[in-house]
């Protein structure tokens, strides 16, 4: 799963947030689906331009993440070195074009999880922000905290 990082924290909850507000959404788009909003956050690319950058090589968001090359030089690979660099995996992008993370799936409530469309926005809506809570859980269960033990307690005093 994708590092348990703010930045990856926040591109999921920007990318959720902009998806529940009626921001176009077209999942055959390679711009306005799933991955394609992702990159929209990641990247400030307008959905346009991520649709033209893909259009350069043949397949869906699969098909590209199956052919990326780091070293290719074209536009969609740089699209998804982006991505990558802040903290995502070719997997996690997968997983995000067909909602199909087993994790982040049961972490959704049964009856939602087993009705999960995943060219359906609230659908999207709903991954993004579970994805990003688990991410969010990970990442606090990091961190360090002070030691409240009693007798740690006597001792400060």
């Amino acid at each position: 799963m994708a590092h348990s990082t703010l930045p990856v924290i926040q591109a999921l909850r920007t990318t959720a947030q902009r998806l529940a507000t009626e921001a176009p959404y077209e999942w055959g788009h390679m711009g306005s689906c799933n991955c394609g909003h992702l990159a929209q956050t990641v990247t400030a690319l307008p959905k346009g331009e991520i649709h033209a950058r893909a259009m350069q090589r043949y397949g869906d968001w699969d098909q590209q993440l199956r052919d990326y090359c780091p070293t290719s030089g074209l536009p969609i690979d740089e699209t998804i070195d982006a991505m990558l660099a802040l903290g995502f995996s070719r997997q996690d992008l997968a997983h995000l074009e067909r909602l199909s993370d087993p994790v982040i799936r049961a972490a959704i409530p049964f009856e939602r999880r087993n009705a999960l469309r995943h060219n359906q926005r609230d659908d999207v809506v709903l991954y993004l922000r579970t994805w990003a809570s688990l991410l969010e859980a990970e990442l606090i269960d990091k961190l360090p905290l002070p030691d409240f033990t009693p007798a740690r307690l006597v001792e400060a005093v």
